[in-house]
């Protein structure tokens, strides 16, 4: 639990972003604004909680007094309500300790579903129908944005892989979990005989990857041009149909690996 140094500290720091925040020069770095913003609502989470979890403590304290005033209404009350504060103060004590867990830094993001058909033929694409719903239904619960990114669809109506984006806060440490193998044991709609069928289905979460800029300069480029060889139809070896980009870092001798086209 946290101590009034480590609580005076954390309060400094919130203060301290809000001021960043007001600053329109932090408005020009969109990714130090977005890292800046995230930062102050997980303090603000924090202490938000601590500052609940403090005034339930005082109302208990409170009410446990009260139980040796002479009123025997009063008495009466707060015993009433001593069991509810002591239920939210251990619930309080339990949503902190989460919240002061080492985060991983990939929980605030974005995040990318992949989801594909496994083992089951048509009844696999049909479970994967109903997981792309199920995902698409608890993002709208928890006001997440969903985007739909790629599909293809399998005959029976189901889908054989389809990727989609989720949008929202925290919506990456809600679902890195969900990576991994499904399964399902059921009798599908496609099977006319009543047997029960297993099926599988692959769910890839991913992280959304931040966009880099890669400035490369002109004059660190080499790009060289040649033909084909070997035996071959016409034009070959009187055609420039290969083309190698070669990065020459700035004051080194060595050269990067090549990218060829």
């Amino acid at each position: 639990m946290l101590d009034p140094t480590e609580i005076a500290d954390l309060e400094k720091t919130q203060i301290a972003l809000e001021e960043d925040l007001n600053n329109p020069a932090l408005f020009k770095d969109q990714k130090l604004y977005a890292d800046t913003a995230r930062r102050h609502g997980e303090l603000s989470r924090v202490l938000g909680v601590f500052r609940r979890y403090r005034k339930t403590e005082e109302d208990l304290s409170g009410a446990k007094l009260l139980l040796m005033d002479q009123n025997p209404e009063i008495r009466e009350l707060a015993s009433l309500e001593i069991p509810d504060l002591e239920l939210r103060k251990k619930s309080l004590e339990e949503e902190l300790k989460i919240l002061l867990l080492p985060k991983d830094p990939n929980d605030a993001k974005n995040t990318v579903v992949e989801i594909r058909a496994g083992a089951g033929g048509e009844e696999a694409a049909l479970f994967a129908n109903d997981l792309f719903r199920m995902y698409l239904r608890y993002a709208e619960s928890r006001g997440w944005k969903t985007e739909l990114l790629s599909q293809s669809l399998a005959e029976a109506g189901g889908l054989k892989e389809v990727v989609f984006l989720v949008e929202g806060d925290g919506v990456y440490s809600h679902l890195k979990h969900e990576s991994g193998v499904h399964r399902v044991q059921r009798v599908p709609a496609t099977e006319a005989q009543g047997r029960i069928h297993t099926s599988t289905v692959t769910v890839a979460v991913l992280p959304e990857a931040e966009e880099v800029d890669v400035d490369i300069k002109p004059e660190e480029v080499r790009f060289d041009v040649y033909r084909s060889s070997g035996p071959g139809g016409q034009s070959v070896n009187t055609t420039d149909s290969a083309v190698r980009a070669t990065h020459l870092p700035t004051g080194e001798a060595n050269h990067v690996p090549h990218v060829e086209a």
